[in-house]
């Protein structure tokens, strides 16, 4: 039973941000709401909601161009947002716990995993050299990292970004503190440690009364751990209440959408339609990867890399591909799109042999033509695309680079390429950094679409956006498969989301194939333990009646889904 007296306290919060030569912007406005000691209230909304910005007021992390210009915040009795400098240093860390988006900027590149980790141990006095390095093993196990020993002398770089995720985890809770503030800490978690990492947060909130906020954009994570649920839009919370009631009794159309559109409360694959008469002729196996190896390196029963994995993929359709971080998914996807040549196996791909296209007389045209069938679409489209670019820039390159089309016809392609997307053409001339992820990763498929492949690999494409631009890009993706006949491989942690949109699926574990098969079959009927652990460990939002139904089936998330 959580106490009443509530331990974080936000209030009215009013944040703007300063903009040059323009009006202060509100990016938080009259938001309000509590987390009580040894509960969740998790913050859930679109892009641009305001959630990270609410967190980061709560941490005092707000950047130079943001004020707060209205409301309290109140860590008990102690008024937050009056706090100088050194109050904060003195309660960051041991009284609020702070887990941010971005692993990959988070960590110091100069300082080992273990230094990074006993960091807050060493500023606080809690422990000395010694009794550090064995609290920071034990906090790295703690979060599910492999042979902590080994990895507390690593460098950032060498660790996944699933790792470095879990690390500021590890880093975040160390000094046990009251309040922990986590923002998105599990979008780049597979769901097996992903469930270990809140069943942890489960842990320390019973065994130390500690309160989390959870900022996040995957609902079913939500409405499984958290007791609170804050649904928030453009900058203002439109619904709070109980994790159960919103997700049983959505009060809101809003709430409603958001809940349609999460891929883990979809009860079902996807419904394909009849392919379009202009694909009937390439029915077939289009990918076939027969023994493929890449190995990096081995341990105990675990291969880095990829140790003799076969599949194929049927024109036209779409394969997923599943596993924990390891597993060889990315390192699979990369030698499908050439990017690297492997130690043995054979990969075929329409017309090529991957194990030729560099090889001979002719290989440079040949590597050209392989370049354009197969494209490959990043996890992250801010570190895919150019930033010094502009979006005309960046889809015009791969037309020059393959020699299509002619001086005059390069504005219509390109402007086609960005329709095909649904983007407006005034798009053309902005940079980067001035659109949303969403919006980015629409521009990197375009990009990937203009030179007319026949294969795209997708590598953790939606993973770190939103459910509703998460559901407009796998439509998205739908409808140009059946529009241009393409095959896609699509590789992802998030099995609901492969459920979602792959015809057939892979399931990989340390390097090794576990099983194939097509979707709906793998998810009714999975024939190993490894695949029934990973079903077993996404999360399931818990019903306002608790009766242990499938929040899938609640008849107001259907209704919303059928809208």
């Amino acid at each position: 039973m959580t106490e009443s007296v509530p331990l974080l306290s936000v209030e009215n919060l009013r944040v703007a941000y300063s903009l040059r030569d323009e009006p202060a912007a509100p990016a938080v406005d009259g938001v309000s709401f509590a987390v009580r000691p040894g509960s969740m209230t998790a913050v859930v909304g679109e892009s641009g909601s305001g959630k990270s910005t609410t967190a980061n007021a709560a941490i005092g992390l707000l950047p130079e161009s943001a004020l707060i210009t209205g409301g309290h915040i109140r860590l008990g009795e102690v008024h937050l947002g009056s706090l100088g400098a050194s109050a904060w240093r003195g309660i960051r860390g041991s009284q609020i716990g702070y887990v941010p988006q971005d692993p990959g900027s988070s960590l110091n590149p100069l300082q080992t995993i273990g230094k990074s980790v006993a960091e807050a141990l060493r500023i606080h006095k809690r422990a000395d050299r010694k009794s550090a390095r064995a609290q920071v093993i034990d906090l790295l196990a703690k979060v599910g990292i492999d042979r902590p020993e080994m990895r507390a002398d690593q460098f950032p770089h060498e660790l996944s970004g699933g790792m470095r995720q879990r690390v500021l985890i590890a880093s975040a809770i160390a000094l046990r503190p009251r309040l922990l503030i986590a923002d998105e800490p599990t979008s780049a978690l597979d769901v097996t440690v992903q469930k270990q990492v809140l069943d942890l947060l489960d842990e320390l909130r019973e065994e130390t009364g500690m309160g989390v906020l959870f900022i996040t954009h995957d609902l079913a994570v939500a409405g499984e751990r958290a007791d609170e649920v804050v649904v928030m839009q453009s900058g203002r919370v439109v619904e709070t209440g109980p994790a159960a009631r919103i997700f049983s009794r959505p009060a809101t159309d809003y709430t409603s959408r958001l809940l349609a559109d999460a891929p883990a409360l979809k009860t079902k694959s996807r419904h394909r339609s009849a392919a379009p008469d202009a694909c009937a002729e390439w029915e077939g196996s289009f990918v076939s990867v027969e023994g493929l190896t890449q190995v990096y390196a081995r341990n105990d029963d675990q291969v880095i890399g990829v140790d003799d994995v076969s599949l194929s993929v049927e024109r036209g359709t779409t394969h997923g591909i599943v596993g924990e971080s390891g597993s060889g998914k990315t390192t699979t996807g990369k030698a499908l799109a050439g990017f690297l040549t492997p130690q043995a196996g054979r990969i075929r791909i329409g017309e090529f042999d991957t194990t030729d296209t560099s090889r001979g007389h002719g290989a440079r045209a040949r590597l050209r033509d392989f370049r354009r069938t197969v494209q490959l679409v990043h996890q992250n489209p801010y570190s895919a695309l150019d930033p010094k670019h502009s979006i005309r820039q960046i889809l015009t390159e791969p037309l020059r680079n393959f020699r299509i089309g002619t001086r005059s016809s390069l504005p219509s392609l390109v402007a086609e390429a960005l329709d095909r997307v649904a983007l407006p053409i005034d798009f053309l001339d902005r940079r980067p950094q001035e659109l949303s992820g969403g919006q980015l990763q629409r521009v990197a498929i375009a990009r990937a679409l203009i030179a007319g492949p026949k294969l795209v690999v997708f590598d953790e494409a939606v993973s770190a956006l939103d459910v509703t631009v998460q559901a407009q890009i796998l439509t998205l993706l739908d409808d140009l498969q059946a529009e241009l006949g393409l095959t896609y491989v699509f590789i992802s942690h998030d099995l609901a989301v492969v459920r979602q949109i792959a015809d057939t699926v892979s399931v990989m574990s340390r390097g090794r194939l576990m099983e194939n098969g097509p979707t709906e079959d793998l998810f009714a009927r999975p024939q190993t333990h490894y695949t029934r652990s990973l079903l077993a460990a996404i999360p399931r939002p818990v019903m306002f009646h608790g009766d242990g139904e499938n929040i899938a089936k609640n008849p107001t998330v259907l209704a919303a889904a059928e809208r």
